[in-house]
């Protein structure tokens, strides 16, 4: 790569009204911004880095919020490969436009655009699509896969000639408060570019399965090790500052709490049981933080790192899913349900249907459709005798045996692969026929 690219020459975008912002960078350790890194390296040889393709994903998801699906599967990617996660538009009120370009620990890049929150939706699009081209310029990206979250981004990412496009449509969107009105019809642009379709559960491959030739189903993982370090923590040596003084029974959700989220529901559980104790964990998003309910035994602790978590639920008597039964929550497929029980965790849900089946139906978690259930399910779990709560963990940890993130990149990338292949081989085929 050309020096005009280095950390010490920033402003290369500047007559364009914006420039490349480059944090997080040690210039001393790389020749190249976006060279490859040492531990890619290390897994390939030379020619294989220059061979394989780059990712570039598109995502509505913020990297460095809450770490869940984009990140399990990005950061094993980006083992082998590089991979760029671009984020929506940062809006700001003044200063600068600018394209914030970062690296995470995983090796994965983040880039955020920097816009002015008064412009218009036009102009949004072509200053995104403008810095996107200045970036793949930039990093040298020819050679790539676009991998979208988000259908918005297809407004000015449909130019791009990439080798794929992977859809990983991990939640229905469109029944999302708040959600664009050009949701639909990009989403629809998308799933006819798309090479390949993967969803995050079995209710939503079954919604959209007629819409796609090449659609495969990926309910979430669990990062098994991970969870299941809370199954050897004492209380003593795994409560937090702000956990340990919170007095038993504790039920605990952690989790982004929005319009999914049943508020009565949660009131109505500590109304009734004054004497459990609610602890809930991760920001409120898009609802006012005033509607939650104030009950003195329910205790709001804010964002925890992805890294905290096992020591928090540790100190969990029971783990609930108290999702509302609504449009935004039909055809979601909670991660924390198999990171709940890997950790050990006797779980309570609402009738998500993709926690019915087969969570529910395995007798792994409880259903309960109202208050007087909830507590019910949690008086029953909380009166077990310690030989039916082995049988119970001994079940738990048959069912999620392969239920590894590790496992579900290797399935995609395989099926992704094969489509990048299938692709090739319909092109020599014209290339054939027209010569």
């Amino acid at each position: 790569m050309s020096p005009k690219n280095s950390v010490k020459n920033n402003d290369n975008y500047k007559g364009r009204g914006w420039e490349i912002r480059f944090t997080s960078i040690d210039p001393a350790k790389s020749p190249s911004q976006f060279a490859p890194s040492s531990a890619l390296r290390a897994n390939l040889s030379k020619a294989a880095v220059l061979d394989v393709p780059d990712l570039v994903c598109l995502s509505h998801l913020r990297w460095n919020s809450v770490y869940q699906r984009p990140q399990h599967l990005l950061s094993r990617c980006a083992k082998n490969r590089r991979v760029f996660f671009v984020e929506e538009p940062i809006l700001i009120a003044t200063g600068d436009w600018r394209l914030d370009v970062s690296i995470h620990a995983s090796g994965v890049w983040v880039i955020a655009p920097h816009l002015n929150e008064e412009i218009s939706k036009e102009t949004a699009q072509t200053a995104q699509q403008a810095m996107l081209d200045d970036f793949f310029q930039a990093a040298e990206i020819n050679n790539y896969i676009l991998w979208y979250y988000t259908p918005m981004a297809v407004s000015f990412t449909n130019h791009l000639k990439p080798l794929a496009v992977v859809y990983d449509c991990i939640d229905e969107l469109s029944a999302f408060h708040g959600v664009h009105p050009d949701f639909k019809a990009n989403e629809t642009q998308l799933l006819k570019r798309a090479s390949i379709v993967f969803t995050g559960g079995h209710s939503l491959y079954e919604a959209k399965q007629h819409q796609h030739a090449n659609i495969h189903p990926f309910p979430s993982s669990i990062e098994k090790e991970h969870f299941t370090n809370a199954r050897n923590l004492s209380e003593t040596s795994a409560d937090q500052a702000d956990q340990k003084d919170i007095p038993h029974p504790r039920l605990g959700f952690f989790g982004v709490i929005d319009e999914r989220m049943d508020i009565e529901l949660l009131g109505g559980i500590a109304e009734a049981r004054p004497d459990w104790h609610l602890v809930i964990i991760w920001p409120v998003v898009k609802i006012d933080q005033a509607t939650l309910p104030t009950n003195p035994n329910i205790h709001y602790l804010g964002g925890k790192s992805y890294q905290e978590l096992p020591a928090y639920i540790a100190g969990w008597d029971i783990a609930i899913l108290p999702f509302a039964i609504n449009e935004s929550t039909k055809f979601i497929s909670p991660t924390k349900t198999s990171e709940y029980l890997a950790a050990g965790k006797p779980v309570i849900s609402t009738s998500i249907r993709s926690v019915v089946q087969p969570y529910g139906e395995k007798g792994l978690v409880r259903i309960a459709s109202n208050v007087a259930e909830f507590v019910a399910a949690g008086e029953e779990i909380m009166s077990e005798s310690l030989a039916d709560r082995t049988k119970w963990l001994s079940e738990v940890d048959a069912f999620l045996a392969d239920s590894y993130w590790d496992n579900t990149w290797g399935e995609m990338l395989g099926l992704l692969e094969s489509a990048i292949a299938g692709k090739k081989q319909t092109s020599e085929g014209w290339i054939k026929v027209l010569n």
